[in-house]
């Protein structure tokens, strides 16, 4: 795995920007008096990184003004709109795989504003995942995103439920290793409206991703070989029907189909919930006693596979994007280089998000000997990562995503069939898909 330079600290010399890219010597580089405009994502689990703003403010003499923090939802909107009005006036934004196909002429390429030598310190398919159109639109952060299985231990080591479990379903009561099985013991150990067996996102990309991964694990495709819509197969109603069949059964608080991310977080570090789907960046909230009641209960395990046989695997990976607008292109790619450098990494990844620098996976992976907990973050989600899937690498995702996502939402309200839901998603799917020239 490639090696990189350490952390640079406050006291780097000044930085000679010359035609083509700067050394590695030079960053962070001094631009005093300069100011970046950012829009950021925002979210608890981002604010630790955050902070290494005002370190590069110092070593630098520029200034940060973020001027949104918002989700990726919230912040794709808003970019979309600025784009709409001809406002794209900021310089450095959160970006992820999933999103960035959608908007790749607006951010300039970071190969010709860095160092090849950092560039090739990344996981090279996340390099090329970020690479559109020749362009290296954005830098990949400390947050690979596949999902894993978190669940409470204590659940399954209880005598009692694990005997009464047997006696209703037939098997040994142990953490799941297929849907069919999470279905089960959600349903089993659900008590509401004060404990549930699981959760999930239900609005949005988040509860069309969750549905695309469950129909891959069902044998099925989103998108056929056309590029059309696919969904609506006997595989897709399988899929459905499994997110369907745990809010009918309450075992899924109500309020589902208006949760995203924080909110599944918070859920499961509450207590009242048994069996989590969910991103490694959580993985040290869940365990600290300062923000979670199920610290020291927490077991980690590969994702659940579908009929099947294949595991639900959902990925991609956040960066941060410099716009061609910039009128400091430089300063903006020191800021992002900052934020994804191996000092930065190390502190993100040490809280569980999967790193995306090669020689940072070496390093969590030493420090972890020793801590139980840790130790199985890291070999579940490198387990979990060999699973691992893009969404479709088109650039109409995220509104078919949002075309598609309130059929999925009647069906599990009951408002309509699986099978009309997904109809009715795959006709307006299609549509958008054929605005887009593209059939």
């Amino acid at each position: 795995m490639n090696r990189l330079l350490s952390g640079v600290s406050a006291g780097v010399v000044a930085l000679v920007w010359s035609i083509g890219a700067a050394g590695a010597s030079d960053l962070p580089g001094k631009f005093d008096g300069v100011t970046i405009d950012a829009k950021l994502i925002g979210g608890q689990q981002y604010e630790k990184l955050y902070e290494r703003i005002g370190e590069w403010e110092k070593a630098t003499g520029a200034k940060v003004n973020v001027l949104s923090k918002k989700n990726h939802f919230e912040l794709d909107k808003e970019i979309k709109s600025d784009i709409a009005t001809g406002g794209v006036a900021w310089c450095v934004a959160s970006n992820h795989s999933s999103f960035a196909p959608q908007y790749p002429d607006i951010y300039t390429d970071l190969a010709a504003l860095l160092p090849k030598e950092e560039i090739d310190a990344f996981v090279p398919a996340l390099i090329t995942a970020s690479t559109l159109d020749g362009k290296l639109v954005m830098l990949p952060r400390a947050q690979f995103d596949v999902s894993a299985l978190y669940y409470q231990k204590s659940l399954y080591q209880d005598e009692a439920k694990k005997a009464a479990f047997k006696e209703k379903y037939g098997y040994d009561l142990t953490p799941p290793d297929t849907w069919q099985q999470v279905a089960d013991q959600a349903v089993f150990f659900s008590d509401p409206p004060n404990f549930y067996g699981t959760q999930y996102a239900g609005k949005e990309e988040a509860i069309n991703g969750r549905f695309y991964e469950m129909l891959v694990a069902e044998g099925g495709d989103y998108l056929d070989a056309e590029g059309r819509p696919a969904f609506n197969s006997d595989a897709g109603v399988r899929a459905l029907d499994w997110f369907v069949n745990l809010y009918k059964a309450k075992a899924v608080p109500a309020g589902t189909t208006n949760y995203l991310w924080d909110d599944l977080g918070q859920g499961f570090a509450s207590g009242s919930i048994a069996v989590n789907l969910d991103w490694p960046g959580w993985a040290g909230f869940f365990n600290d006693p300062a923000s979670s009641k199920v610290a020291g209960n927490v077991g980690v395990k590969v994702q659940p596979a579908g009929s099947s046989g294949k595991r639900t695997g959902w990925s991609g990976h956040h960066g941060f994007s410099v716009t061609e607008s910039c009128a400091n292109k430089e300063a903006a790619a020191s800021l992002v280089w900052w934020l994804t450098s191996q000092d930065s990494q190390l502190l993100e990844s040490a809280a569980g998000p999967l790193p995306t620098r090669s020689a940072v996976w070496d390093i969590n992976i030493k420090a972890a000997e020793g801590d139980a907990y840790k130790t199985e973050v890291l070999q579940a989600f490198q387990e979990a990562a060999k699973h691992a899937f893009p969404v479709p690498q088109t650039a109409e995702w995220i509104e078919i995503s949002n075309a598609v996502y309130p059929e999925l939402q009647a069906a599990i309200l009951g408002d309509k069939t699986s099978k009309e839901a997904l109809d009715a998603a795959a006709e307006k799917a299609t549509g958008i898909i054929e605005d887009a020239g593209k059939l």
